[in-house]
């Protein structure tokens, strides 16, 4: 009777897992497919669609190769939250457009695009 006890017990906790971690998945996956249609619509003009400012644009306005990885590893996470928060140089401010967790989301991409 214990063992029985023992292995339902073991069997719910299993499907408890196995739930949240797919879960977790399909969080994770959302919120980079939806960090890379902010990055597309608010990023890539300036910075390219793969995040090396290799446009015209970029040139023009002095955009920063997200893709370097000597600048990621210097700036942190909070350095980059403000920066689009609150704009740097020629770069605008989205603190009006973006919310927070957007910005938190477009900061975790950046990072995903380093070389």
């Amino acid at each position: 009777m214990k063992l029985l006890c023992l292995s339902i017990i073991f069997a719910v906790a299993f499907v408890v897992s196995l739930t949240t971690l797919a879960r977790t998945g399909e969080a994770n996956n959302s919120n980079t497919r939806g960090a890379a249609e902010l990055y597309s619509k608010h990023c890539a003009s300036c910075h390219g669609k793969d995040g090396r400012a290799k446009t015209l644009k970029a040139k023009l306005n002095h955009a920063r190769d997200l893709t370097d990885s000597v600048w990621q590893d210097r700036t942190s996470d909070e350095r980059l939250f403000n920066a689009i928060m609150n704009g740097k140089r020629k770069m605008p401010a989205f603190s009006k457009k973006l919310s927070e967790q957007e910005i938190d989301d477009l900061v975790s991409y950046i990072r995903v695009l380093k070389k």
